[in-house]
């Protein structure tokens, strides 16, 4: 999901935060630091390891899921009508929900997110009176999930539920528990709702010249996930993120033939619904590098690029495998362009918009698959294969949101934004779509990792065209810098996941996608880390990790105890102020080499990176680890010369977030004439 545009982190000081929409600003360095800041303290810092904890016996100490773990499996058939007139869906949901766990479950819970956009809804509750990006859509809105019935089928009974709906949560009370390890229950509900106008920037209705844009999700009955660590997770939904258990989905749509339909997944039908000339054309799309454009925009009116249909509509019928949500999108109004992605495997996969005919000759959404295409391969070499057939990017009235296989970007984002919110929609599709954390409770897992790989393809796509985007130095770093003033500001690990909190965009997204940053440009190098994060996705692809898996893993695929860093980034807001305090030569003699001494002043730590400049005009680099903080504030090293020093630069790159970089040079004195 997008970060808030701009969120107040100081009193008067705005802090860029829309590193996924919001195209590059370079940021002005930081302001002094705090004058009471306090010392630093090696025993602080380096304190005994916390990961040294027993992890649960389903768990490695290493961060692997370990031989006892267990996941629970929820497979979804869905048949879905929409109503273009009311903006209502009805459907009938089935769920076959499988316990893998070892424990009995004589009650199951369930989501029911729409009830969000009742009046009486938690979530409308907490709205502010002024609305807000994520709040009801509007009042006097009609919304909520409507259950004509739930009925359930276990153990061989079929019987109407025992049900209780609590806000956004539903609980059935069964006949008798659920075994454990495979027993299985299935779940009918049919139901309806009023599709939002604008539901809490996660689905809505745009009207355009050539009819609505309808985006929808969250739009059926979601298993709520029981797992290992918590047992039921039953958080109400207020617009926070989601966790979900994987399964297969089989859901089909019937709507007006004249509509174009995206989904997430694979499109099983679609000589049905497509015209000849369509099939031909995404034919045509999936060996091609080429955007192929499957309906131009001067078909959009044309009613030959659409089947007649049966009483004037059509049924869309998608599968998706191994997913933990599907989501879908439909208009008249649509045009739809194609193009294959190039996989590791060699498996197909194609990359898809679609758009109003409007923006068409748009420079940006002209080149939305184009940014999908290359989003993807990127991320899909980079760390693990991109999983779903199909990739399609939706413009409509929703800013940014993911979902498997599918993303809902803002109609109006412009060319460096719409590369910036397709870039971070579609990274999704790995965190948390493959990576299944715990959003809810960790969102820094899901967009932290997320704007850190994006940083990475911003600097790769198109031999850098937006590399400024993904520039750290003087992007982020300024500004995650500047945010770590703030005394109420919340650390990654601790942020509740309220997307209204105004510290949500600085610790779940920019600062730890800069801390990883820095854990692989600083710390580890690239092919370590690399390797390590790698490992982290390949062992937890499909899974449930928690925040010790992640760290644990990097402990160990890297070799390398990291606690000192997890420490003062994700648990703290300390602050780094690196200082050069003198420089004296051996002997006094600049030949046999330079003494120089540095201090870390604040309470957080780094390795150290000095760029050394004689008179002669050589230029040397020193690097140092973090373990010479662990003897104190102050260290002296010397470096080989061959003539005085004129000046010694630490950090050169501005690269960590140093709160003080006047103390960050030292110069020679100038000799009295």
């Amino acid at each position: 999901m997008t970060k808030p545009s701009i969120t107040r982190l100081l009193a008067g000081a705005a802090l860029l935060l829309g590193a996924a929409t919001a195209q590059a600003q370079r940021t002005p360095p930081p302001p002094p630091p705090p004058a009471n800041m306090p010392p630093y303290d090696a025993r602080a810092l380096f304190q005994p390891d916390y990961l040294d904890q027993p992890a649960p016996s389903t768990r490695t100490g290493g961060g692997k899921p370990g031989a006892t773990y267990w996941q629970n499996a929820a497979d979804y058939q869905i048949a879905a009508n929409l109503d273009e007139k009311a903006a209502r869906v009805t459907a009938t949901a089935t769920i076959t929900y499988t316990n893998n766990s070892p424990d009995e479950l004589p009650f199951v819970w369930l989501q029911v997110d729409q009830n969000l956009f009742r009046n009486d809804s938690r979530g409308a509750a907490a709205t502010p009176i002024g609305g807000g990006r994520f709040g009801n859509s509007a009042r006097g809105f009609q919304g909520g999930d409507s259950l004509q019935s739930v009925n359930i089928e276990l153990h061989g009974k079929k019987l109407k539920a025992s049900y209780r709906v609590s806000d956004t949560r539903l609980q059935i009370i069964l006949p008798e528990a659920m075994k454990p390890k495979g027993d299985k229950l299935k779940i009918t509900i049919a139901y309806g709702f009023n599709i939002p106008e604008y539901g809490a920037d996660r689905l809505g209705r745009l009207k355009t010249p050539n009819g609505e844009i309808f985006e929808v999700a969250q739009w059926y009955p979601r298993m709520a996930v029981y797992d290992d660590i918590s047992g039921w997770n039953t958080l109400p939904y207020m617009s926070a993120e989601f966790y979900l258990d994987y399964g297969n989905f089989d859901y089909t749509l019937n709507v007006p033939a004249n509509y174009l339909v995206g989904g997430s997944g694979q499109l099983v039908n679609g000589a049905e619904v497509l015209t000849a000339k369509q099939v031909q054309r995404l034919a045509q799309a999936a060996t091609s590098d080429k955007t192929v454009i499957v309906r131009g925009a001067d078909e959009v009116t044309q009613a030959s690029s659409r089947p007649a249909g049966r009483n004037g509509r059509l049924t869309w019928h998608f599968k998706c495998q191994q997913a933990r949500d599907v989501a879908w999108a439909a208009s008249a109004a649509f045009v739809w362009d194609a193009a294959k992605m190039n996989l590791p495997s060699g498996r197909k996969s194609l990359a898809m918009s679609l758009y109003p005919a409007e923006v068409a000759q748009d420079s940006a959404w002209g080149r939305s698959t184009e940014y999908v295409k290359k989003s993807i391969e990127y991320n899909s070499k980079q760390w693990y294969e991109y999983t779903y057939p199909v990739a399609t990017n939706v413009a409509g009235v929703v800013g940014g949101m993911e979902y498997p296989g599918i993303v809902f970007c803002g109609v109006r984002a412009k060319k460096g934004s719409l590369w910036g919110v397709t870039d971070h929609e579609f990274g999704h599709n790995w965190f948390p779509m493959i990576v299944g954390s715990n959003e809810r409770k960790y969102p820094w897992m899901d967009e932290g990792f997320n704007t850190f790989i994006n940083i990475l393809s911003s600097q790769d796509f198109n031999n850098g065209e937006y590399k400024e985007q993904g520039d750290v130095a003087n992007r982020i770093a300024p500004g995650v810098t500047r945010a770590m003033y703030a005394p109420e500001a919340d650390v990654p690990y601790t942020v509740p996941d309220v997307t209204q909190s105004r510290n949500l965009g600085y610790a779940a997204y920019s600062k730890t996608g800069y801390g990883l940053y820095l854990l692989r440009q600083e710390i580890l190098g690239p092919e370590r880390f690399d390797y390590a994060f790698r490992t982290y996705i390949k062992r937890w692809a499909f899974k449930h990790p928690q925040p010790r898996d992640f760290f644990r893993t990097m402990n160990e695929v890297a070799g390398e105890d990291l606690s000192w860093f997890y420490h003062e980034w994700f648990f703290e807001n300390w602050l780094l102020d690196q200082a050069v305090n003198s420089v004296a030569y051996v002997n006094q003699d600049p030949t046999k080499g330079a003494l120089i001494t540095i201090e870390n002043k604040g309470q957080a730590a780094m390795p150290v990176t000095a760029e050394i400049t004689e008179t002669n005009g050589k230029k040397t680099t020193v690097r140092l680890p973090v373990e010479i903080w662990q003897r104190g504030g102050t260290w002296t090293f010397r470096t080989s010369t061959t003539s005085p020093l004129t000046q010694v630069v630490l950090n050169p790159t501005n690269i960590l977030p140093d709160v003080n970089r006047s103390n960050n040079t030292w110069r020679a004195q100038k000799l009295a004439e």
